[in-house]
């Protein structure tokens, strides 16, 4: 069992089922026996730790929302969110892996797939056995996905796709990549299995964030593939951008788990390294950042709660993704360079893990929506007015 008990100031387990705590409970044994002990080096090495898929799978922590016939285990969102915390505290790679390959590989194909599609990937999916990735992203266009170029032209039976992606999370390593691209009945979703001719995935290097993560562009030449690839269920921007929900979902409550880690790193360091006669955690300045920090903590906390049990009744939108992906992921960020500043010069050491969330979470910062987007985001769903252009 693991020694760490997390962050709960406000006795927010009070307001989880036995099974969401016994999720959270397990997953946060993997992280902390699985994980931290060789995340560091991982980090240093900018190397995915391939080795964990089997036992991430075997957990059930692959689709774990989806129904047990595509092998999923079913869990309600509060469960699966938990999930994504306790795995973003060992790592943002580490729950970047497991987000991709559930929200934006899986959950599209269960959500606009064939039967045959289901059936083929979800279930060699969830145990780890098969890898995807999700290409929406292009090389010129990020926050405006509307703009894409990768088009797919039909001939025949078949679709030959043409264009690139780019910041594609487990590219290099996936068996298939659900790609989004331009037709002349509106953007659709792709199938790309690994090996077909004209297809390939160069993993990008010389990254300072997410260095324990594979991070690939995809690049299409005259890829033809056949219209049973194509994913039949949706058509149109809103396609990706339900699966883009779904992942953001899971990175508002990762960013809790980044933000608890340095909290109580910044904590326990605090309290055990003397200066001028007594602990750190002694010094009123010390004390306030302390206490800035857990009361963001718990504000998230009880965010991605609410969030959660808006998403069990179905009323959630995506505006309301938006203030917790934005709100979570920018206080996590704060809390990380504050804890490294606190930490002094430790603080930039591998000895210790704040520096490198920080480095991570500027890029989960970034993505999935920037926090400026989704600021205008909230914005116009307050005001009625659009701001992006």
């Amino acid at each position: 069992m693991s020694d760490y008990r997390g962050v709960d100031y406000y006795e927010l387990d009070d307001l989880l089922t036995e099974e969401e705590r016994m999720v959270r409970d397990t997953t946060r044994d993997f992280v902390s026996e699985a994980i931290m002990p060789i995340i560091g080096e991982c980090y240093e090495e900018g190397r995915f730790p391939m080795e964990i898929i089997p036992q991430v799978g075997e957990l059930g922590l692959l689709g774990p929302n989806l129904p047990e016939e595509y092998g999923g285990a079913g869990l309600g969102p509060v469960a699966y969110g938990l999930i994504m915390q306790e795995l973003e505290r060992g790592d943002s790679g580490i729950r970047s892996f497991v987000s991709v390959q559930g929200s934006l590989v899986m959950w599209p194909i269960f959500a606009y797939g064939s039967e045959e599609q289901k059936a083929k990937w979800l279930p060699a999916m969830a145990k780890g056995e098969k890898i995807g990735c999700f290409g929406l992203t292009e090389p010129d266009h990020g926050s405006n996905p509307a703009g894409m170029v990768t088009h797919a032209k039909q001939d025949g039976g078949d679709w030959i796709i043409n264009g690139a992606k780019m910041w594609i999370t487990n590219g290099t390593i996936s068996d298939v990549a659900v790609v989004w691209a331009r037709t002349d009945e509106g953007i659709q979703g792709f199938l790309v299995e690994k090996g077909t001719p004209g297809f390939s995935a160069p993993e990008q290097k010389r990254k300072y964030s997410l260095r324990a993560s594979v991070t690939s562009e995809l690049v299409f030449e005259d890829v033809r593939i056949p219209d049973a690839n194509r994913l039949p269920g949706v058509t149109g921007l809103k396609g990706p951008l339900g699966c883009l929900s779904q992942a953001r979902y899971g990175i508002a409550w990762g960013g809790l788990g980044a933000a608890m880690a340095c909290y109580d790193e910044a904590l326990e360091y605090t309290k055990g390294r003397e200066q001028f006669g007594k602990p750190l955690a002694g010094f009123q300045l010390v004390q306030q950042k302390l206490a800035n920090m857990v009361t963001e903590i718990t504000k998230g906390q009880l965010l991605v709660w609410r969030l959660g049990k808006l998403k069990e009744a179905g009323k959630v939108r995506p505006q309301h993704v938006s203030m917790a992906k934005r709100n979570n992921v920018g206080r996590a960020l704060e809390i990380a360079r504050v804890a490294r500043d606190m930490l002094g010069a430790n603080g930039i050491t591998a000895e210790y893990q704040c520096m490198r969330h920080m480095c991570n979470l500027e890029s989960v910062n970034t993505y999935e929506g920037t926090y400026d987007i989704h600021t205008l985001i909230l914005g116009q769903d307050v005001t009625g007015i659009a701001a992006f252009a």
